[in-house]
């Protein structure tokens, strides 16, 4: 059972998420599409759940989707700095954290670090 799921289909964010979770020592999978995460959040219980909101497929559906079957695993989702409106709607859709890319990146290993700990 992975402890983080994410849905990010840019490669060089895979990557990173991965080799970031793997020197944490922290499961991690990523799933290429909305029914994927979903499908995966409802029978793994993760304990931290990650969007790309510029995913390809759907990201803000994933998100309400996930309301009924990931109920108290926080969700964090990272964009642009400039989408001011897409981040207003991915929190009411149910996001726990919506932060630019910049701060996903430098905040990785703290971020990935609560699926061990605090969560």
């Amino acid at each position: 059972m992975a402890q983080v799921l994410a849905l990010i289909d840019d490669l060089f964010f895979q990557a990173k998420l991965i080799e970031t979770a793997k020197q944490l020592g922290i499961e991690v999978r990523v799933c290429g599409t909305p029914d994927a995460l979903v499908a995966e959040a409802a029978k793994a219980a993760p304990k931290l759940l990650v969007v790309d909101l510029n995913a390809r497929n759907a990201p803000l559906d994933a998100i309400e989707r996930l309301k009924s079957v990931a109920r108290g695993i926080p969700l964090v989702a990272f964009l642009s700095h400039v989408q001011v409106d897409l981040a207003e709607r991915a929190r009411a859709a149910g996001c726990s954290e919506v932060m630019p890319r910049s701060q996903f990146t430098r905040d990785l290993a703290t971020i990935l670090s609560r699926a061990k700990s605090e969560f």
